[in-house]
């Protein structure tokens, strides 16, 4: 080719992206320019993936409460921690005795999984010992809502979760339970509460015809009671563990488990990802050690360290920047084949949190997490143009008092039009 066409070619093409950069920034600007966002703070970050130019920032490097965005750090650390399989159990035989103790895996028995591995294990031996003392934070994150602990959606943390921390209920000709064990703690009535605060005594109505899930009150004698009730055996306690190297089960793939989380911004999940990730570094479960691990190790270069406090964002503790978020996902897509890493976050207008919004056309062009508590919605991830352009994202919302359908009605826009644009 010769240099003067070549330097044509060249000085046309970034005079055109510089026209489209231009035509992002002002299209973004005139939706904010509206009284709408007067009374809100709002922070956005919008980067290529391939030559890392900024296309447009506001507020970029201030913090905000993230909601389930905490999900994508908690994602980024399962990623450096864990194997392509989920450790489901540790253990030690010795004599004719199994001993056994909890890794955080959230998957034993839950019900949308359906794996067995653990489960058939534990079938193949005849004295079994747990040690279930290995745990050692709060039940509950810091800054977590108290009167929440009746809804599906906080489940208590624990070492050993067993149908994913909550009892389901169903009513079809007869109330279902799940687990049986918790049927006699079913009271069919109609009540303003689901459960007790302290004690496991659920109310569910004769008349309810949906399937409630309601988290149950943890301890280690439930717990060894509800293994018993699942294996048809006696089990013991065990203080400790018994000196030596210990095996790991592996059970299904860890894939899996992150994309429950994410498509479905399954918080307990996210919270035993962490104590599952703390599994890899000690005896000890204790997600706090994770996160800290993180930020001084993979995540030292983040401009603004964040204030991240659990694993699901259930917290307002939680302090994260748009930039933060960015370049967490920028190190995902990099670590990560973009395919295997699109098909873990959900698909706008097809999949997740994301279904009813951001539809593609015909095919998905945002494949990002959302994040909402009440007057808080956020959402980062990754947009493709039509252009074929991979462009990584974080758009956060904090103290409106809108619908928050207005508030994606005006994302919407704005991705719509970088995809078609840029």
């Amino acid at each position: 080719m010769k240099p003067l066409l070549f330097g044509f070619m060249l000085a046309s093409l970034l005079l055109g992206c510089a026209s489209a950069k231009k035509n992002v920034q002002r299209t973004t600007d005139s939706v904010f320019a509206s009284p709408f966002y007067d009374q809100q703070f709002t922070g956005v970050l919008i980067l290529d993936a391939g030559t890392k130019d900024t296309l447009y920032a506001r507020n970029s490097e201030k913090y905000f409460t993230p909601a389930s965005n905490t999900k994508i750090f908690t994602l980024f650390a399962a990623l450096q921690f864990l194997p392509d399989k989920i450790p489901a159990l540790k253990y030690v035989t010795q004599n004719d005795t199994l001993y056994v103790e909890g890794t955080g895996d959230p998957s034993f028995l839950h019900p949308h999984f359906m794996d067995s591995t653990a489960l058939n294990f534990l079938h193949g031996h005849r004295n079994i010992s747990l040690h279930l003392d290995n745990f050692v934070e709060n039940r509950y994150g810091p800054g977590w809502a108290w009167g929440d602990y009746q809804y599906y959606y906080q489940p208590e943390r624990t070492a050993f979760p067993l149908y994913g921390n909550v009892v389901t209920l169903h009513n079809s000709e007869s109330v279902k339970v799940v687990p049986t064990y918790l049927y006699d703690k079913v009271v069919p009535i109609d009540y303003t509460l689901r459960r007790e605060l302290d004690r496991n005594l659920f109310y569910f109505g004769k008349t309810r015809k949906d399937t409630l899930e309601i988290p149950f009150k943890t301890d280690t004698t439930l717990i060894k009671t509800l293994l018993e009730d699942v294996l048809g055996k006696k089990l013991s306690l065990a203080d400790r563990m018994p000196a030596g190297e210990k095996n790991v089960l592996y059970s299904l793939p860890s894939d899996s488990l992150y994309r429950r989380m994410m498509h479905k911004s399954d918080n307990m999940i996210a919270e035993q990802l962490l104590i599952l990730a703390s599994s890899t570094l000690s005896d000890t479960l204790d997600g706090g050690k994770v996160r800290d691990s993180v930020l001084s190790n993979q995540l030292a270069d983040l401009e603004q360290p964040p204030r991240w406090v659990d694993g699901s964002g259930l917290s307002r503790y939680n302090l994260f920047t748009p930039e933060s978020m960015v370049q967490v996902l920028s190190k995902l897509h990099e670590q990560v084949p973009e395919q295997r890493l699109f098909d873990i976050f959900p698909a706008g207008g097809v999949s997740g949190t994301l279904e009813d919004w951001y539809p593609g056309n015909p095919d998905p062009y945002i494949y990002a997490k959302t994040g909402t508590l009440g007057n808080v919605h956020c959402v980062s991830g990754y947009l493709v143009t039509n252009s074929g352009k991979t462009l990584i994202f974080s758009f956060m919302n904090n103290h409106y008092r809108h619908q928050s359908s207005e508030i994606k009605k005006r994302m919407q826009l704005i991705f719509e039009t970088i995809r078609d644009t840029y």
